[in-house]
């Protein structure tokens, strides 16, 4: 397993020293930031299990930092700790009205600021189960999610959303853009929900370019449609320009033969309590899954939606 991997924030390079040589006694991979747009810069572009934020900054204060964090989806489950000063009780508080995790007062003592790491990352650790691409939930949290919402009784809608081609594309341009697309598809689930869901909307990370939304039944199709369209829109900036005039890519299809490969696509099964019953998790995602499949045999990116009032046979 990889050590976590902490961001440290300062604009004071004694003080970024010291974090760094604190923090290294137990072998966390440590990346460093100077001011809060520098910072910012860096958590938007890879994963971290922890950021220790200095509240006071030029630029874009920590506070500034944090409320940017918190807001994103893709990145509001991010730790993060507080540095503040001796005595500013109204730094303390901000921080964590502004969303901190924790908060620690310079000068600290270096037994206690890494037991707060420690303690911040394992409660973490426990607290989400996510995925370290996207940080959106994982399986099981999904899992809990419906077994949550099949003990309320209430209506909903489960869609299971798969890219197409995708093999054929990470293939082609490499896993680094793969995870591109990986990121930027969430994101548009999560504009998706944002526009046309609600706040209980829940959306998660099955693992690889598969991805759920547990939804209201009466907005799932405009979520659908939705994403479908603003997937199609987004793709082509994915591709070269070579490849975006010709339309195509060629790569080798599972069977190792080279074929002229269209550009991804997403495909959508949509399954409702509404017309049947449902005891188990694993029975709404068997339907969903076969739904998503049906789905991928229509032309680019779709969704089908069940309408049966019994199980496929």
């Amino acid at each position: 397993m990889n050590n976590p991997k902490i961001l440290i924030v300062d604009d004071e390079p004694d003080i970024l020293d010291l974090l760094e040589l604190t923090l290294s006694e137990e072998n966390y991979e440590i990346l460093k930031a100077s001011d809060g747009e520098e910072a910012l810069a860096i958590i938007k572009s890879q994963p971290l299990d922890l950021v220790l934020l200095d509240y006071k900054m030029p630029k874009m204060d920590g506070r500034q930092v944090c409320l940017e964090v918190k807001k994103d989806l893709l990145l509001r489950h991010l730790p993060i700790i507080m540095v503040t000063a001796k005595g500013e009780i109204s730094d303390k508080v901000e921080g964590i009205d502004a969303g901190a995790d924790d908060y620690i007062v310079k000068p600290f003592n270096p037994d206690e600021l890494l037991a707060r790491v420690r303690m911040v990352l394992r409660r973490t650790s426990r607290a989400l189960e996510a995925n370290p691409l996207t940080r959106l939930p994982g399986n099981v949290s999904i899992t809990n999610e419906l077994i949550k919402r099949l003990s309320q009784g209430g209506l909903f809608a489960f869609c299971y959303l798969d890219l197409d081609k995708f093999k054929a594309y990470n293939d082609t341009y490499g896993f680094k853009c793969g995870d591109e697309v990986i990121k930027e598809t969430a994101r548009i689930l999560i504009r998706a929900i944002k526009e046309k869901g609600t706040s209980t909307d829940f959306i998660g990370h099955i693992g690889g370019d598969d991805f759920v939304i547990i939804a209201e039944v009466n907005a799932a199709d405009a979520i659908c449609q939705y994403i479908i369209e603003e997937f199609e829109k987004t793709v082509p900036q994915f591709y070269s320009e070579e490849d975006r005039l010709k339309g195509y890519i060629i790569a080798k299809d599972r069977k190792g033969q080279e074929q002229k490969i269209p550009f991804l696509s997403i495909s959508i099964g949509v399954v409702t309590n509404e017309k049947r019953r449902f005891s188990h998790p694993a029975e709404i995602s068997q339907v969903a899954a076969e739904l998503k499949e049906k789905a991928k045999k229509l032309e680019r990116s779709n969704y089908l939606k069940d309408q049966r009032g019994k199980p496929f046979t």
